[in-house]
Order: structure tokens, then sequence, then C-alpha cells
């Protein structure tokens, strides 16, 4: 089986393409795997307006988490790391260290208003606080001010 082509030789490669054959060969990839398109659909038509972007998201993560069945223990934390899941795959298309910041925050948040931590188990609290960590390795990324605004929330959310 012959190795994968390094980017820089894919990059190359790409410029000696018309436009015509660059958007073939995108939208070819986009049939083959549902985050090839979830990625090309973020970088057309989101990526211009990253608050946008939060804001459908943030969305999203409340619409899961109020549909979650919390009848179980084991179901509302199956579902928990399934919208974490998600989160995490909408931070990768981002790729900017604020937006990733926005949505873990958001994330705990609402895991703290909507009362999954008021009698959490050890796997829940543990998910949380690993999040927490993420999110305050992420903050000290940003810019100073920010990196205030966002402690000040962190401490909010302190269990």
């Amino acid at each position: 089986m012959k190795e994968i082509a390094s980017l820089s030789e894919i990059k190359t490669s790409l410029t000696a393409l018309t436009g015509k054959e660059v958007r073939d060969l995108c939208l070819r990839m986009a049939r083959y795997k549902k985050e090839n398109k979830e990625l090309l659909s973020y970088l057309l038509f989101f990526a211009a307006n990253e608050s946008d972007y939060v804001s459908s998201i943030q969305a999203g993560i409340d619409e899961q988490l109020d549909s979650l069945n919390r009848s179980n223990n084991y179901y509302s934390l199956k579902g928990i790391r399934k919208v974490l899941r998600l989160t995490n795959k909408h931070i990768k298309f981002s790729g900017i260290r604020q937006t990733e910041v926005e949505l873990l925050i958001y994330f705990c948040r609402c895991l703290k208003e909507k009362g999954f931590m008021k009698h959490p188990g050890t796997s829940l609290i543990n998910l949380y606080e690993r999040q927490l960590i993420k999110t305050r390795k992420a903050i000290g990324y940003l810019h100073e001010d920010l990196q205030f605004d966002y402690t000040s929330e962190i401490q909010n959310l302190n269990l």
C-alpha cells in the first residue's frame, strides 16, 4: 500500500489545479464522510461570522441537554458525553481559542444551571473538572483582558 502524501505535497499539487478541479475534489471529499461535510459547511458559511457560529452551537447544547434522559445517572452521563463530544468537534472546526473557551464555559454553566451537578457521580465530577482544566489552559493563550474576564467566569463554575 502506498504511503499518504504529506501536507506540503498536497499543497503543491492543489496549486497546480484549476478552480473547477479543486471544487470537484472538495465535493468528492464531502461525499465520503459526514465530518468533512460539516467542516466544509463551517468554512463556507460560518467562518466569516464566528459569533453566529458560537450562538448556534450554544443553542444546540441547550437543546441537547434539555432532551437528555434523566431517569438514570448512566443515561444522563452518556448523553452529557455525547454533547461534549459534539461540542469538541465544533471547537476543532473553529480552531479559535476564544471560541473554545466560550463553548466550554457555556457547557459547564449549562451542566450547573440545568441541575446535573446537584447530585453528581464521580464520573460526572471528573468530566466537569477536566473541562474546567481544559478551559483554564485555553484561557492562558488569550489576550490579558480576555483572560481576566474568562477567569472570573471560571471562578463561578468551580464546585
